[in-house]
């Protein structure tokens, strides 16, 4: 027994690389099938089938690469209490019939796997890693775009306003948002690839705009935003600020002006108009005020487990879908409490604030930084738009939380890391 330990652990570490390959195609299958899934074009079944060939990639995979020896003893502590909590959320409410499992299973919005997306902090925190991260993020907007140009009709001029609504938001969360990632860390690309990621960006952000989708349009502009503020610190090339500056005005003022003229053309409202109104229009109160008069004094401190709902008739589902029960909201933190309640989001934020202040104040280098902007935006989305996911977008959150904790990693400069992403 003493020998076969140390030798498992070689074998894992020798393999990682491996692994970690198994587990990203895995995710990448998963991911897009799910995505076209959301579409209702394409057989379903067939969708589910992918999706389970992309989980039987990354169980496994999770199983090899997860290493629970953690040096930050702050960090070791209360992942072990969120990991510990979360189970209890999992087994509490858990439903074995068919209808629940295939949500589970298939729905990545609703994912039993989004559970355990935390414990990718525990996979290998190295440069190796990142650029298989970097490369998926590439692969994930190559197939947002190539989405879109097969459905844009259905995203652009469908007239069943909700159905487009989804897909777009669908597309977007899964698949492109991510690439804001690489927007944050730049200088660690070369240009075509810092241009396909602002290309994937501006798309999201146009689509965003046509169909109204205040959440998502901030989702998608924030990345560049920061990364405009990261360019004026570490560049002292004048002309490309404001070369910079110029390429988000315009993609913010194309953004307004092509909505306009393609909605004009098909004798529908103003998109701009439609965006605009949006801003200040309240969705959300109805539900809200249902989930605040459902919810008991002991649901807000533990939750109702991972089947969770609460009573909100008369709200439209899409399809001529009309709900009684509700297993989420879109205001995300409360969709967390419904699950986990106060203790959940506790653990969440006692994990992210202090990854994100180490990550900005404690790091040398862009790639920790970027990561703590990614906390951020998250944090900040809590409100906005439902952000906890089994999706890239989520998976980069947790990354980036074992990677500001990461001290090492925090004391690389970027030209350490630099001269790490340009090896082949």
């Amino acid at each position: 027994m003493e020998t076969t330990r140390p030798s498992f652990l070689k074998f894992k570490r020798e393999n990682a690389s491996r692994f970690l390959i198994f587990f990203w195609i895995g995710f990448i299958i998963y991911s897009a099938a799910f995505t076209i899934s959301t579409t209702g074009q394409v057989n379903y079944v067939l969708c589910n089938l992918f999706q389970i060939i992309g989980l039987f990639l990354i169980i496994p995979s999770t199983i090899f690469l997860i290493d629970f020896r953690i040096d930050e003893g702050y960090l070791k502590t209360v992942m072990w209490l969120y990991i510990i909590w979360t189970i209890s959320v999992v087994i509490r409410g858990f439903v074995f019939d068919y209808d629940t499992i295939k949500l589970l299973l298939f729905n990545a919005f609703e994912s039993l796997f989004i559970y355990f997306v935390p414990l990718i902090v525990f996979f290998p925190r190295n440069v190796q890693h990142f650029k298989k991260v970097f490369l998926v993020i590439l692969i994930s907007g190559l197939i947002y775009v190539l989405y879109s140009v097969i459905f844009l009709k259905q995203l652009l001029v469908s007239y069943d306003i909700k159905e487009s609504q989804d897909m777009i938001e669908y597309f977007s969360k899964t698949l492109s948002i991510p690439c804001g990632f690489i927007i944050l860390t730049y200088i660690y690309h070369n240009r075509k690839v810092n241009l396909f990621a602002l290309f994937v960006l501006g798309l999201t952000f146009f689509m965003a705009v046509v169909r109204a989708r205040r959440g998502l349009a901030f989702l998608s502009f924030f990345p560049i935003l920061v990364s405009y503020i990261f360019y004026l610190f570490y560049s002292k090339n004048t002309f490309l600020k404001v070369i910079f500056m110029m390429l988000l005005v315009i993609m913010i003022t194309l953004g307004f002006a092509y909505s306009r003229s393609i909605f004009g053309y098909f004798g529908q409202k103003s998109s701009t108009s439609w965006f605009i109104d949006r801003i200040t229009q309240d969705t959300r109160s109805e539900v809200e005020e249902y989930f605040y008069q459902d919810m008991k004094p002991v649901d807000w401190i533990i939750g109702k487990g991972i089947n969770g709902q609460y009573y909100c008739p008369g709200v439209e589902l899409g399809q001529g879908r009309i709900s009684i029960f509700r297993r989420g909201i879109e205001t995300d933190y409360l969709t967390i409490i419904l699950k986990g309640g106060i203790i959940s989001l506790g653990l969440i934020l006692l994990l992210a604030i202090p990854a994100m202040i180490k990550g900005f104040f404690s790091s040398r280098n862009l790639l920790v930084k970027a990561a703590s902007t990614w906390i951020l935006l998250y944090l900040l989305c809590l409100y906005p738009a439902p952000v906890t996911t089994f999706t890239l977008n989520y998976l980069i959150v947790w990354i980036s939380i074992g990677l500001c904790y990461s001290r090492e990693i925090r004391s690389l400069t970027d030209d350490d890391l630099i001269g790490y992403f340009s090896k082949k």
